[in-house]
């Protein structure tokens, strides 16, 4: 079974919806999702013994949140080259911010990005069907790309 962490912050819950219902894909997968606020992370120890990674964070003037950009600097000292991962998050206007942290977690981290690419999510459209589907379908996906 694999192990998944779905780290993230949020500044008005929807990218904390996010997280929620990629833990449901995780577990429809058969995975077992561990999904965490960024600031219960402490340390790199913390972010050992899992087999796939997906770090969230809204968009916030075109940019990742401050908090996961410090968060970020903590997360490089823990040696996860290699291991799966995706992006994901909310937005109203850009959706710029998962696509930053996935280029952080490929190209400065090593790790290796979902064939998805990152999750974007407009707000409004998070708790629509769709929205839903499309974030427990990145879970799943995390699953698969981790080995089952």
């Amino acid at each position: 079974m694999s192990k998944v962490l779905i780290a993230f912050d949020s500044r008005t819950g929807h990218t904390e919806k996010m997280a929620n219902y990629l833990a449901e894909g995780v577990r429809l997968a058969g995975g077992q999702a561990v999904v965490k606020k960024i600031a219960e992370l402490k340390s790199e120890d913390d972010l050992q013994g899992f087999d796939a990674y997906a770090f969230g964070s809204p968009t916030y003037h075109r940019d990742m949140i401050g908090t996961m950009k410090t968060w970020l600097f903590m997360v490089q000292r823990a040696g996860l080259a290699g291991k799966p991962a995706g992006a994901f998050g909310s937005y109203t206007h850009s959706g710029d911010a998962p696509g930053l942290v996935a280029d952080t977690m490929e190209y400065v981290f090593k790790m290796t990005m979902t064939s998805l690419g990152s999750l974007n999510m407009l707000e409004d459209q998070i708790d629509t069907p769709d929205g839903i589907k499309a974030c427990q379908d990145y879970g799943k996906n995390l699953v698969q790309e981790a080995g089952g």
